[in-house]
């Protein structure tokens, strides 16, 4: 099999594949259209984009829209199932989470997570949208969604339908809620594969950790961040993009003991950096890639973390998804 890479930038799609020690360009799709996020499986790739959905079954050569019965076109978020074939989801802005099962060919929406949106009057900063949903993790049929500004939803028949979590208000306001409740600004949610329990939510407010499905929840680094890594293998193995304000004074920090003492863990890296910091964390094999802000991709071994910058000449990256293709298809 050969490894594959997809870029969603602010420009298209670029899809790479791995040959020898290097990355060779395969196509450029969706030239001059915001992508938001990309996600690739069985030879299909969808890529989010702030007027819809696109797809492509010929590794990024050609696309078309995908976009029946979203009726929201605004894409924050795409994800799939990782136990069930063609079941892909979308959160959007305003909030939203349609779900699809028959690989974007059409979608519906769960009307519960905009009774919520607009029951708690979620909210953006920088927009005059109603928040947006910008994560989304699985766990068997547990899932999770990140609501930036409004907080943390889950589901129990695999996203199908949403609620709240327990620890979770659904109130933009208090910023930090008194224990053992989340900060409402999610911007990612992930779980650790050891347990559907054991989640943790990236906020504005900082590293949260829960290992009750969100019941309750623990501070484990106060900060404004927008992603993490959990080692799958050892999940007191923390791999965290803090920053200091928003894209102020960004940096990586890494924990080995479930977040209790935190140690830089920017090798080859001229941080902190004044101007950005990590967007997106993505494991692809033994290595752990990094989308910063501004744009630029890094990558580093797990086992070092010793990062240095890949794919230069893409300048614009705002996520990546990885895949393989059979060896004939090369």
């Amino acid at each position: 099999m050969t490894p594959m890479l997809c870029l969603a930038t602010s420009i298209g799609v670029f899809t790479f594949e791995h040959t020898g020690d290097e990355w060779r360009e395969v196509a450029v799709g969706l030239h001059g259209k915001h992508i938001t996020s990309v996600i690739a499986r069985e030879g299909v790739i969808l890529a989010g984009t702030i007027t819809g959905v696109y797809r492509s079954d010929d590794l990024g050569q050609t696309w078309r829209g995908a976009n029946a019965g979203l009726t929201i076109r605004r894409v924050r978020w795409m994800a799939y199932h990782p136990d069930v074939s063609d079941l892909e989801f979308a959160g959007t802005e305003p909030a939203g989470i349609f779900v699809s099962h028959d690989g974007a060919g059409s979608w519906h929406e769960c009307p519960e997570v905009a009774r919520l949106r607009d029951q708690h009057g979620w909210s953006l900063p920088y927009s005059i949208e109603a928040g947006c949903v910008r994560g989304l993790a699985f766990h068997g049929t547990r899932a999770y969604a990140a609501c930036e500004v409004g907080g943390v939803l889950r589901s129990d028949d695999s996203g199908e339908t949403w609620r709240l979590a327990d620890g979770s208000s659904g109130d933009p306001e208090p910023y930090y809620p008194p224990v053992p409740c989340v900060c409402p600004d999610v911007h990612s949610i992930r779980i650790h594969p050891s347990s559907p329990d054991l989640v943790f939510a990236v906020t504005g407010g900082g590293l949260y950790r829960s290992r009750d499905g969100g019941k309750t929840w623990t501070l484990l680094y106060r900060c404004y961040c927008r992603d993490v890594w959990i080692d799958p293998a050892d999940a007191e193995h923390i791999v965290l993009g803090p920053a200091e304000l928003v894209d102020t004074d960004g940096r990586i920090e890494e924990s080995r003991d479930g977040g209790q003492t935190w140690r830089s863990a920017s090798a080859g890296l001229a941080a902190p950096w004044p101007h950005h910091m990590v967007e997106r964390f993505a494991p692809i094999g033994d290595e752990l890639l990094a989308v910063l802000s501004n744009g630029t991709l890094i990558a580093a071994p797990v086992s070092t973390l010793q990062w240095q910058r890949i794919l230069p000449q893409v300048n614009s990256v705002t996520g990546v998804a990885a895949m393989t293709k059979a060896r004939h298809d090369a």
